[in-house]
């Protein structure tokens, strides 16, 4: 079985000095860390083990997964697990905005799992944690960083109407390479969520994706101009990196050259905010991305 898969993907190219990540450290981590730890708080910083988890948590700022941990499609980038998830559980809302309370958390990204399996797509749950967050830490700032709801305006309305300070949905590649890496997904209908979300009156939209799949230099441009078109106000871009042997491989390792001139591109196009480098992710720098 090893060696089909070898076949497959090819021995891995070792991974160069500036994806290195320092250990977290730091008051502010070591006392959040103890908290996550004794009150078996879910974190994606700590079950994704984010290389930026101490930096984050420095600044007062943790990402939170909601629905679950089993997600209804199957991206070939994403460590998710695949398949039917768990019923919905209801007091998930409270026990979030809990976990934000012990945690003294300042600005709070809540993301999700897909849930296609659901009439509202998981909406309704959405919503309902952005209240009660709202309702128990009145100071803590939101980004969400949401699925596509299929497009469905009805369920974007659901989010649209708590007013996060951020909203944020990944296009995640290029559109070449959209079908193969996001597989249940659409370019085009991320975008006009994207658009959406704008017209709508969100105040900040954010969007972010991912480098070394195999897009050209030229294929990241145009995905810039065209979240500039749809009005996105924040742009990360981050360097992929393969969570296990069943998942796409790393095709190319940018350079920090290169994540230089995306961001002097993003710039120019006039984003409020562009992130760009190999260690960067969806969350990183959220805090400031309010302003």
């Amino acid at each position: 079985m090893d060696t089909a898969i070898d076949n497959v993907f090819p021995p891995r190219e070792p991974k160069p000095k500036w994806l290195r990540v320092k250990l977290p450290t730091g008051k502010n981590y070591t006392e959040l860390r103890g908290l996550v730890d004794k009150y078996k708080l879910n974190t994606i910083c700590t079950s994704g083990s984010c290389p930026n988890m101490g930096e984050c948590w420095g600044e007062g700022t943790a990402t939170f997964m909601i629905l679950g941990n089993i997600c209804t499609r199957s991206c070939g980038f994403c460590g998710v697990k695949t398949g039917r998830p768990e019923t919905v559980d209801w007091d998930e809302p409270e026990k979030v905005a809990r976990s934000i309370k012990i945690m003294n958390i300042k600005h709070a990204v809540i993301t999700s799992v897909d849930r296609d399996d659901l009439k509202d797509m998981g909406s309704i749950i959405w919503a309902e944690t952005v209240k009660a967050i709202r309702r128990m830490n009145p100071n803590t700032t939101l980004e969400t960083l949401i699925p596509d709801f299929q497009g469905n305006t009805r369920n974007l309305d659901r989010i649209i109407e708590v007013a996060p300070e951020v909203v944020s949905h990944n296009m995640e590649t290029v559109k070449r390479l959209t079908r193969e890496v996001r597989i249940q997904a659409k370019y085009e209908k991320s975008l006009e969520v994207l658009r959406y979300l704008k017209e709508q009156g969100i105040k900040r939209t954010k969007s972010g994706i991912m480098l070394g799949l195999g897009e050209t230099e030229e294929e990241v441009i145009q995905v810039l101009h065209d979240l500039a078109d749809a009005k996105v106000d924040i742009v990360t871009i981050g360097q992929y990196l393969q969570p296990s042997k069943k998942h796409l491989p790393v095709k190319e390792y940018i350079t920090p050259e290169q994540f230089a001139k995306y961001e002097q591109i993003g710039k120019e196009l006039g984003f409020r905010h562009v992130e760009s480098g190999a260690l960067v992710r969806s969350s990183y720098h959220a805090e400031k991305h309010i302003h």
